[in-house]
């Protein structure tokens, strides 16, 4: 492919003036945003480090408070005697008042541990409950099935350990709906281990909230709480359901109806809780926005001194090669006259002097070679054509002898009339002559060669008038002629038939019209891979030869079927005469 210097200068101009641009243009804020993300990572990964410490405490303090029966010998006592059979043997008073330690005096004890704690629920195996709620008098709804309850199954399986309960509805209070999360855990008997009931306590998400609160978070940067199922237990903004499932799968980017998120993440080891920060996409974003303004701004700067630099050069360098082209392409349409305006004594003007110097020799050049060769082509086509003439001649008179002996005297005479005005025809001056006066020339010469043949020989002399005006080189169907009668006619022992024909075909898939001129013969026939072209063929392929670049002869013949001839000339160089 050809590659322009004006071309090359541009790739020039991109590698060492925009291309570095457009690296700093992208490069640049593409680093100050890595840089900003990791700062604000760094800086959320310490607010996170800092709240999960927070939680792990709180979430310690609400450990220990479930172990606050264990304290009270009443309240153990109490919750033996539900346990056993033992409970039955209690007077009423006595049962009145280990009911009231377990409704009143633990409660209180864990509401003055903490005072987050928004109530407790005492379930006894016996299948009893003692609920303490502030807001809810009424205490726990009646036949609930605590036993099928998943914070209940928990804390069985958690089996005296402390089991944290995701947030969940208050559903076993009396008119009550409220979302807590809660500490549970399965009292058990000190020394017989046997489970004496379970214990959970309802806690209220506002101490997380002022834990969140105490860090300080900016920017729009919002903080979540997700327990081990991916449940939301907190959020510090609205979350949707669609960024909780993203947050769950520990993605590190998070797409919300809000916008994007990046989020730092981490896990409370004692709940399995994860804790996550989400710092908005927008804020790095505006962060940028100057970084960018200066980004756009020095590269449409150094854009500017581009263009200016890659004009001001391809117009040095480029404008005296396009004049050259245009010399040469005057020279190249013949104008030997062109010349280039030289000017400066630089590299360019020095290569512009020679191509002047170059454009004049080369005229002398062409002016005498092109003599040359027009003569030599002159001298080898009038070669050619005397050497038809005396050919022809001897080829006729050895006819008339033939007549003589024949003692045909009256035909012979007829003969050598029509003889005289071939002869005249082809003394005439001039080199081409048109197509019509070569078929009547032609057809004169198979009227004489019929004298001799008689009722052998039959002529059909067929053209298409648009051709008759068409410029041929003079006596070139003649030989052609000749050989059909000398070759395939004379040697056949029945009567033959000679056609010749002319016309205007289209050529190949573009339709060129082509001059085609034909010569048949239905004779004997020859194999032309064994048989030597003759001096007359020869003749008319190399008189084509000089005369059109493009033209073509085709010979086709068998043994027996006699023999066909084509000639095919492109009709536009065909002259019109």
């Amino acid at each position: 492919m050809r590659r322009s210097i004006r071309l090359k200068l541009t790739l020039l101009f991109l590698l060492t003036i925009i291309l570095p641009i457009v690296v700093i243009v992208v490069e640049l804020p593409a680093y100050y945003v890595k840089s900003i993300k990791e700062q604000q990572s760094s800086l959320m990964a310490g607010t996170l480090a800092a709240l999960t410490s927070h939680i792990e405490t709180y979430l310690d303090d609400l450990d220990r408070m479930t172990v606050t029966p264990y304290f009270y010998d009443d309240v153990m006592r109490a919750l033996k005697l539900k346990s056993t059979y033992g409970w039955n043997l209690l007077t009423p008073f006595e049962q009145y008042e280990a009911g009231q330690t377990l409704s009143t005096t633990l409660p209180n004890a864990l509401k003055n541990t903490r005072k987050d704690i928004l109530g407790t629920i005492l379930l006894p195996m016996d299948g009893s409950v003692y609920a303490s709620y502030a807001g809810n008098p009424n205490g726990a709804a009646a036949r609930f099935p605590f036993s099928k309850q998943d914070w209940y199954i928990q804390a069985l399986r958690a089996d005296g350990n402390v089991a944290f309960i995701s947030v969940h509805d208050q559903d076993y209070l009396s008119g009550a709906r409220a979302t807590v999360f809660s500490v549970a855990r399965l009292i058990k008997d000190p020394d017989s281990r046997r489970p004496l009931g379970v214990i959970m306590a309802d806690a209220d998400t506002v101490a997380i909230e002022r834990m969140i609160t105490g860090v300080g978070l900016k920017n729009g940067a919002l903080a979540a709480i997700l327990d081990d199922k991916g449940k939301l237990i907190y959020a510090s903004a609205p979350v949707d359901d669609g960024a909780r499932r993203q947050l769950a799968r520990g993605l590190g980017v998070v797409h919300a109806a809000a916008g994007d998120y990046g989020v730092v993440s981490k896990t409370v080891s004692r709940s399995q809780w994860g804790l996550y920060v989400l710092f908005p996409e927008s804020a790095v974003r505006h962060k940028l926005q100057r970084v960018y303004a200066v980004g756009a701004g020095f590269a449409a700067g150094g854009l500017v001194v581009a263009v200016i630099l890659y004009t001001a050069v391809s117009r040095w360098m480029v404008t005296p090669f396009k004049r050259m082209i245009q010399t040469m392409k005057r020279v190249q349409r013949g104008d030997l006259g062109a010349c280039y305006p030289v000017k400066g004594n630089d590299e360019v003007a020095q290569l512009g002097a020679s191509l002047n110097t170059m454009i004049s020799r080369l005229g002398e050049l062409i002016d005498r070679e092109f003599r040359a060769v027009l003569g030599r082509r002159d001298a080898e086509y009038r070669a050619l054509q005397s050497q038809i003439q005396p050919h022809f001649l001897y080829n006729t008179l050895n006819g008339f002898i033939g007549l003589n002996r024949a003692g045909q005297s009256a035909l012979l005479e007829r003969a050598i009339l029509s003889l005289s005005g071939l002869l005249r025809y082809t003394l005439e001056t001039g080199d081409r002559a048109r197509l019509q006066d070569e078929l009547a020339f032609v057809e004169q010469y198979g009227e004489l060669q019929r004298m001799r043949f008689a009722d052998k020989m039959a002529l059909d002399v067929d053209a298409a008038p648009e051709v008759y005006p068409m410029l041929l080189p003079k006596l070139l169907l003649q030989p052609l002629v000749e050989n059909a009668v000398l070759h395939g006619i004379e040697p056949s022992k029945r009567p033959c038939l000679l056609r010749i024909g002319a016309g205007l075909e289209a050529a190949g898939p573009s339709g060129e019209p082509e001059l085609v001129i034909a010569v048949t013969d239905d004779g004997v026939g020859f194999d032309p891979r064994q048989s030597r072209e003759g001096v007359g063929l020869s003749n008319v392929r190399e008189r084509l030869r000089l005369a059109y670049e493009r033209a073509t002869l085709e010979v086709v013949s068998a043994p027996g079927e006699g023999t066909r001839i084509t000639i095919r000339i492109p009709a536009k160089d065909v002259a019109i005469g």
